[in-house]
């Protein structure tokens, strides 16, 4: 018993002499932060203005117009998806 309490003095004894480490850590976390892009505008479609009336050669133009008009609406869209992640 007298040496376990003679080993617990000696072991405070050790810690009160020394001063304690002050160390500056440097700990990376991401955080979040809202994304901010472009809006992206929606077209006139091109096919929006048809007739009934109108040629079927008008209206076959007109709605591979729109197609194009919307793979490149699809592809701004994607893009602005992509930029945030």
């Amino acid at each position: 018993m007298k040496f376990l309490l003679v080993g617990v003095v000696v072991l405070l004894a050790g810690c009160a002499g020394r001063e304690p480490e002050v160390r500056t850590v440097r700990v990376e976390v991401p955080v979040q932060v809202p994304c901010r892009t472009q809006d992206v505008a929606v077209p006139t479609w091109a096919a929006a203005g048809l007739r009934k009336t109108d040629s079927l050669e008008l209206k076959v133009r007109a709605l591979l117009a729109e197609r194009r008009q919307r793979i490149g609406y699809e592809k701004q869209l994607v893009a602005g998806i992509t930029a945030c992640q």
